[in-house]
Order: C-alpha cells, then sequence, then structure tokens
C-alpha cells in the first residue's frame, strides 16, 4: 500500500483488464477525441516537488459510464536527467498506472486509454490525485535521478484539446531526431518488455528503423533508458549474425526472443509479416493485415472505427493479432514504423500496401515514396474488396502485377509455411498459394469397428 491510497498498489494488479461492465468510468479511448499524456524535463525551479494537480472535473464529478478527455503532464528536475530521457519516463506512466489495483491504462502518447472499475471506485478511488501519488512514489523510488516532480491531470476538454498540438509537436520532434539512422550501421539493438503482463511472449525488439509497436520508444530512446537503469524493462542486445538480411532475421533477437518467452518464440524476422513475424503486444498504434483477394496488405491504425475494406474492424484484428503471438499476415506497428524504409520490405513494402485510412494517409504523405499516395486506396475511394481490385487495377498499383491468376472473388490463402491438421497428421504447405470457390470442412466418423481416422 502507498500512504493515502485507498487500494493495493503492486506488480500483482498488472494485467487487469477491465471490461466495460466492470467499468466505473473511463477517460481517453476510441470514443474521445482529444487525450495525451507527456515528460518534460524541467529546470528544478519551475517544479514544486510533490504537488498533484487536476485541471476540471475530478472523478467524483464525473458520471458513472461515461468517457472523458484526459491529458496527463508530468513534470521532472534532476541534474542527471537529460532530455533525451523524456520518452523513457513517459512510458512508465503506462507501466506503473497499471499497479494500481482496478484501474486499467492501455496504449500511450496521444492513443491513452485508461479505466476505473466499480470495484476500485467504490473502494475509495474517486480522484485523479491518487494516480498522481502513486507516479510519484514509484518514478522517485524507481529512477532515484528523477529529484523533483509534479503531476497535472487536465480534464476540462478544452485544456486537453488546446494542449495537444504543442504535445504532438513535441512527439515529433522526437522522432525526428531518431531518423537517419540504418540498421546495419549498429551493432547493438534494445528490447523492451513492458508490456509482458498483458502479452507474456511479446519482446518488442527496436533497431534503429524499427520503432517499438507502442510508437513511443525509438532506438535512442532504448539506448537512454539502458543507460539510465540498466536493470529496467527496456535493455541492450546484441543483434549478432544476420541469418537473413531480407528477412531481417538475426542470431541474437532470436536468442533474446527465445529466452524472453520462456522458449515460446525462438525465431524473429523484422522485416516481414509472414514466417515468423515480430510479435504484436496489445499497445500497437496500427496494424498491417493481408487481404488475400487483392495479394496486398491494409493498414489500420485504433482511431479508425469503421469496418475497414475487407469487412473487420480494428478492435476485432487486434484480439487477433495481440497477446504476444506471431500471426502470418497481421503484424502490429507503429506509425513511426511506417516512414522506414524497411517497413515490411521483404513483402514488398510500399508496393504491397493497397488500402489506408485516409486520415494515416495524409499524415504520411511526405515520408511516402512519389507516386504510393495516389495509387493507394482509403474509405474514401472504397468500400470493400471487389471495388478495392478495380481501384488498384485503374491506378496501375505494382500489387496487380502479382496477379497470375485473375481471382474472381475466390478466395486466396497464400504463405510461406500453411499448417493443416489432417487426420492426426501436421501437414505444411511451403510457398502456398491457394484459389478456392469455396472450403468444405467436415468431421469424418469412423466406419464401425474402425479406429477414427
Amino acid at each position: 500500500m502507498i500512504e493515502g491510497v485507498p487500494v493495493d498498489v503492486g506488480l500483482a494488479n498488472e494485467g487487469e483488464r477491465i471490461r466495460k461492465e466492470e467499468m466505473h468510468l473511463e477517460f481517453g479511448g476510441p470514443k474521445v477525441e482529444s487525450k495525451w499524456e507527456i515528460v518534460r524535463v524541467m529546470p528544478p525551479d519551475s517544479v514544486e516537488d510533490g504537488v498533484v494537480r487536476i485541471v476540471g472535473p475530478d472523478i467524483r464529478e464525473l458520471a458513472g459510464g461515461g468517457s472523458y478527455p484526459l491529458g496527463i503532464l508530468v513534470e521532472v528536475a534532476g541534474p542527471q536527467l537529460e532530455e533525451d530521457f523524456e520518452g523513457i519516463i513517459e512510458r512508465r506512466i503506462h507501466e506503473y498506472s497499471n499497479y494500481v489495483e482496478g484501474l486499467m491504462h492501455l496504449n500511450q502518447r496521444y492513443d491513452i486509454w485508461v479505466r476505473l472499475s466499480k470495484r476500485g471506485f467504490k473502494a475509495g478511488f474517486d480522484s485523479l490525485e491518487y494516480l498522481g501519488l502513486v507516479l510519484l512514489h514509484l518514478f522517485k523510488n524507481e529512477l532515484p535521478i528523477i529529484e523533483a516532480m509534479q503531476v497535472t491531470f487536465y480534464t476540462e476538454p478544452s485544456a486537453v484539446a488546446e494542449r495537444l498540438p504543442d504535445v504532438l509537436a513535441r512527439y515529433e520532434a522526437r522522432d525526428a531526431r531518431a531518423r537517419g539512422l540504418t540498421d546495419e550501421e549498429v551493432d547493438t539493438f534494445y528490447g523492451c518488455a513492458l508490456c509482458q503482463s498483458f502479452a507474456p511472449r511479446h519482446i518488442c525488439i527496436i533497431t534503429p528503423e524499427r520503432y517499438a509497436n507502442c510508437g513511443a520508444i525509438s532506438w535512442f530512446d532504448g539506448r537512454a533508458a539502458a543507460r539510465m537503469d540498466p536493470k529496467g524493462p527496456i535493455f541492450a542486445l546484441e543483434k549478432g549474425e544476420c541469418l537473413d538480411p531480407v528477412n531481417g532475421e538475426f542470431v541474437g533477437v532470436n536468442a533474446t526472443a527465445k529466452e524472453r518467452s520462456m522458449g515460446e518464440v525462438d525465431r524473429v524476422r523484422l522485416y516481414s509479416a509472414f514466417g515468423y513475424p515480430h510479435t504484436s503486444c496489445g499497445c500497437f498504434e496500427g496494424i498491417a493485415f493481408y487481404i488475400p483477394e487483392v495479394e496486398g496488405f491494409g493498414i489500420v491504425h485504433r482511431g479508425f472505427r469503421d469496418p475497414t475494406v475487407n469487412g473487420l474492424a480494428f478492435s476485432t484484428m487486434a484480439d487477433s493479432t495481440a497477446g504476444g503471438r506471431q500471426v502470418d499476415g497481421f503484424h502490429g506497428v507503429s506509425l513511426e514504423y511506417l516512414k522506414s524504409r524497411k517497413f515490411l520490405a521483404a513483402d514488398g513494402g510500399w508496393d504491397r500496401v493497397v488500402w489506408v485510412p485516409s486520415e494515416i494517409l495524409d499524415r504520411l504523405k511526405p515520408f511516402l515514396p512519389e507516386g504510393v499516395a495516389e495509387r493507394t486506396a482509403t474509405e474514401r475511394d472504397v468500400t470493400g474488396v471487389d471495388d478495392l481490385r478495380e481501384f488498384l487495377r485503374a491506378r496501375d498499383h505494382p500489387v496487380v502485377a502479382r496477379w497470375t491468376e485473375e481471382p474472381s472473388g475466390r478466395a486466396l490463402v497464400t504463405a510461406e509455411n500453411l499448417p493443416l491438421e489432417v487426420g492426426g497428421y501436421r501437414v505444411i504447405l511451403k510457398n502456398a498459394r491457394i484459389y478456392a470457390d469455396r472450403v468444405i470442412v467436415l468431421r469424418e466418423e469412423p466406419a464401425h469397428g474402425e479406429g477414427r481416422r
């Protein structure tokens, strides 16, 4: 227990999921437009150590069942602190918030989602001041280089919205510093285990050209974190021998994945969504998903609330992608990774991308190769796969050259390794491409006197 906080605080509460029916209220999330959290390293004389402020209505003043805007500003000071540490300290808001019994914190930066359970509210957690006290206690105990810290929660809608542009500009300034360095130029990558409470088999592999899935940690952030807290959840790893430069498979990455996943994951390809794709946690900013009917990829971000071009919503695909699994054709990604030359490089990169929400495509235009934006469909252009096929053909999208046989609405499955269970045997089809008008699965009952076949 932390003095003054009415609920338990500790590692045992990490990974707690609060479903809608268990929720008292929530801050941020998909129903709320403005939400953010940010850490700033400040001069010592501008930080009132131990102070928690709430600008706007507190939890006890908000109606139960609602969704509300939220901004979290954490200001820290100390002679050993550097601006490069901001993103690392910021990402720990997620970790430490999840230590609170009855509180769930998801995502990061401008995508935060915080839920308070009915049980937590009934126990007396009726003020954001309690969360502030938890953050103050844990940050200063876990990171002694923080000598002074103050926390401000913004819940007044206008105050959250007014500060959002400046917050976004600061995120972009951090990201811009990390661009330019290549994976080939370094011998050390970084791993992040912050999301293992929600995805036990997952480790984010962070390279100069592959941001953490959450979008909050660059290679430079990883380096700063490992230096600031050598025993913390973000650590250095030797990338080792490159086994496959096209798919991005490295000896050191495989060894780390195997060790940290307790043997569940022993191979990782950093630049492909097939074979042994990078695992996905649950805090990813977006999903790159395979659309077999056109042999291309769609990309959807967490803020897109409509069904995608294949009829599935982000939430549906996220349930199938998250949890630390390696799922062929479904790949959790950060939006910064979409700007990288290594983005799905083994699968064709942006020459393979066929559909992106207009909001994201507009944001990415300055970073995309020439002609990509014009030939990529959005929700404004197509409403389904049939429309998408015609759009791609009309725009002479590079993916059309892959259509060796006209799909004509038939189901298509392609995979480097396609496992099937047949009669108790596991059959793996290598480099399979299968077209079918229908797939019928029947259970074969054994004849009388025979064993099951």
